[in-house]
């Protein structure tokens, strides 16, 4: 699918609630920088389902739980916002919490996960991630 339309220049705002696009998630998205934490990562790849950019998702999935279909969202999927709970880096792994919101034809949702990440090479990959249930 294509990329979601984020406007023009530099100062467009970054999807993941971060500054400017283009120094905050473009740099790895666009720019081919590596995320140098879990948590840049993280919020890197919410900005890519947003711009509905699966060949970044894709390269930023470790191959051992990587899927073969597409990952990214279809258009009828509206991302609201991203909120980062807690990063725990340990050595060459790390978890990150995080709420992402989100509408589907008009119906809000929230996805609670706590994601899983391996650096191999010096490089940071998503494994999968686990949903904690809801306080009742």
């Amino acid at each position: 699918m294509p990329k979601q339309d984020m406007g023009t220049g530099k100062a467009r705002a970054c999807p993941c609630g971060g500054t400017a696009y283009g120094s905050c998630c473009g740099r790895f998205i666009d720019g081919g920088d590596n995320a140098p934490s879990a948590d840049l990562l993280m919020r890197s790849r919410y900005s890519a389902y947003v711009l509905h950019d699966d060949a970044y998702l894709k390269a930023t999935w470790h191959a051992s739980t990587r899927p073969a279909d597409a990952v990214a969202q279809d258009d009828e999927t509206t991302w609201l916002g991203l909120e980062v709970r807690r990063h725990v880096p340990d050595g060459d792994a790390a978890t990150v919490e995080f709420v992402a919101r989100y509408k589907i034809g008009g119906r809000a949702h929230r996805l609670h996960e706590i994601s899983r990440f391996v650096r191999e090479g010096g490089k940071w990959f998503y494994v999968d991630g686990s949903f904690p249930e809801s306080k009742k």
